[in-house]
């Protein structure tokens, strides 16, 4: 992750979740918004998460020697070189209807400092507190 642009690196959220992906961009995105999680079931591949109301859609992203994909059973896939070209390609294609939500807000995770209680957390304590908030046990 580290060779990946500033855009990739503010929207990656690594190992969290689906549902804790979706409760981020339902409660601090918009239509549009879009983050970065790793693959729950392929290793090495990640998930590219947007919100479109009423649905947060879920894209898998893999890699090959050719580059970056996005994986779909419709065409061969167009490659890219880096994760950052593969996303900037789709946000300024979002127009012309290549198949997937709008890519308009990055749900950058550096911005996510506060909860609505107004404490200071980071998105992956945010992502642990809202999996946890519908456990039954009291500690």
């Amino acid at each position: 992750m580290e060779q990946e642009g500033r855009l990739v690196q503010s929207i990656y959220y690594g190992r969290i979740g689906s549902e804790a992906a979706e409760r981020l961009l339902e409660r601090f995105g918009r239509d549009g918004s879009f983050l970065l999680r790793d693959s729950e079931t392929v290793q090495g591949a990640y998930c590219l998460c947007v919100r479109k109301a009423p649905f947060v859609h879920t894209y898998r992203l893999a890699h090959s020697a050719d580059g970056w994909f996005l994986q779909n059973s419709r065409d061969r896939p167009q490659r890219f070189r880096t994760l950052e070209t593969l996303i900037e390609s789709y946000r300024r294609s979002a127009a012309s209807g290549v198949g997937i939500a709008p890519l308009t807000h990055p749900l950058d995770r550096t911005e996510l400092k506060y909860i609505s209680s107004g404490q200071a957390v980071s998105s992956t304590e945010f992502a642990y507190m809202e999996m946890s908030s519908n456990s039954s046990s009291a500690y």
